[in-house]
């Protein structure tokens, strides 16, 4: 330890601490004696769903324990600086690490999660046709919601006018789609902040696993296997709130219904927000990596709602902070997502669900 003598103006040599308990004195202040609430409070997750997330990524990740860090030192280094977005010097202090090992065991875990990304993503389960939620049991098939949002990053000055949004914000385009039940079954990130929505829509279905039958909003085409709702009529769930009048006929009542469902994933994206600070503000990575960190507080929000029963993040309320920022008001003909061809096919099934929603509703309602 070196310690500065103010008056001499010079450092000496003093004795050498031995760091080993302190470090795991930090460790065990969150996954030991605080049990489980300052477990969740650092980690967003349980002791018993961080113990098998360590062993997860263990095993199947292929995260190694090299003699120098543990794996659950490992582990909860990663989740720290994901969730509040803690800087290496602040983790630095806190662990007795350099900045380097720190960075290093960083990037090891992220391998870790993507190397699990198929365990960990949802599997994409139709709607059944005996559906009794509301929200969902006219969309039988559905395979989940699908929509677009911004999360913003640091990039060098010579790619910035690429990353560059309508708003003047650098951020990178995200493309998700989650199940009904609130978990991503697809993620694509890494599209520049001035991409259209229309690029990263058609790379996605053009990829070896393309997207299928998404409740998707008025910006895209209706066309097979992506159904939207009917533009320039009332639509989102902010138009419906108690207080304003009833839907007036069948293009509306869809309307209603389908942004009802489709809600689901402007929730999913407001809590992935909210759980990992990182992506609230722009990190220091380079983009490649801000890319995968992103895949990786998916999978990671995937892997705490399948192994906690109880989501204090969930139940909580979403600040305006946490509430997606896309492209999602855009229905103007000359902005239409139009990668997927309009289909005549998927129109009348369209008009045929609005007009039986219509029947059905009139009749509940003595209309």
């Amino acid at each position: 330890m070196y310690i500065r003598n103010r008056r001499r103006g010079h450092s000496s040599i003093g004795r050498r601490v031995n760091t080993l308990p302190l470090r795991r004195d930090a460790l065990d202040n969150i996954i030991g004696e605080g049990g489980d609430r300052n477990c969740i409070w650092e980690l967003r997750m349980s002791l018993n769903a961080f113990a098998t997330l360590c062993e997860l990524l263990q095993i199947q990740g292929g995260l190694d324990e090299d003699g120098h860090v543990g794996i659950g030192e490992q582990v909860a280094t990663f989740l720290i600086i994901l969730a509040h977005h803690t800087k290496n010097r602040s983790v630095q202090v806190r662990f007795y690490r350099s900045g380097e090992t720190i960075s290093r065991y960083f990037h090891k875990v992220l391998c870790s999660v993507l190397r699990v990304q198929s365990i960990l993503f949802a599997k994409a389960d139709p709607v059944p046709e005996d559906c009794v939620d509301p929200r969902w049991k006219w969309f039988k098939g559905c395979l989940g919601a699908l929509d677009g949002t911004y999360i913003d990053v640091t990039v060098p000055k010579s790619d910035k006018s690429r990353y560059r949004t309508r708003k003047s914000r650098i951020s990178t385009n995200v493309l998700g789609v989650c199940n009904r039940n609130m978990n991503f079954v697809y993620v694509l990130s890494g599209w520049e902040g001035s991409a259209s929505d229309s690029r990263v829509f058609r790379d996605a279905i053009t990829r070896r696993n393309g997207l299928k039958i998404p409740i998707v909003d008025a910006g895209y085409t209706n066309g097979r296997e992506f159904l939207s709702p009917y533009r320039n009529v009332r639509y989102h769930v902010n138009e419906w709130v108690q207080g304003h009048r009833a839907p007036q006929n069948r293009l509306e009542l869809f309307n209603k219904k389908h942004s009802s469902a489709r809600n689901v994933i402007e929730r999913c994206f407001g809590l992935l927000k909210k759980r990992w600070a990182i992506l609230r503000s722009p990190s220091f990575y380079p983009i490649r990596v801000q890319s995968h960190i992103i895949i990786a507080c998916c999978l990671l929000q995937n892997f705490i709602r399948m192994n906690m029963d109880v989501d204090p993040e969930e139940d909580a309320t979403l600040l305006q902070e946490h509430i997606p920022v896309g492209d999602d008001t855009i229905v103007d003909e000359a902005d239409t997502i139009d990668a997927v061809e309009s289909s005549h096919e998927w129109t009348q099934w369209r008009e045929d669900l609005a007009t039986e929603m219509w029947e059905i509703w009139r009749g509940e309602h003595g209309a």
